[in-house]
């Protein structure tokens, strides 16, 4: 999931140590800078995802399918 080196910028940010090092834990990075940059890919993963699922419900809904409840639950 990295990016391509020629991209590469130098930021400063201030951030919060101990949430930093929990990420970095978690994330089983080796570094704090990679500890960003996995965090970043996961959160571009994650807004991909979503448009991906928000796009197939927004399909379906217009499909207007008949769904049948089996179980008698729904209304």
């Amino acid at each position: 999931m990295g990016t391509a080196r020629a991209a590469v910028v130098h930021k400063h940010f201030r951030l919060d140590g101990a949430k930093l090092k929990r990420a970095q834990k978690l994330l089983d990075a080796p570094t704090e800078t990679e500890t960003v940059e996995r965090a970043i890919d996961l959160a571009i993963l994650e807004h991909e995802r979503n448009r991906i699922a928000n796009r197939a419900h927004e399909r379906f809904v217009r499909s207007k399918a008949d769904v049948r409840d089996v179980y008698g639950v729904l209304g």
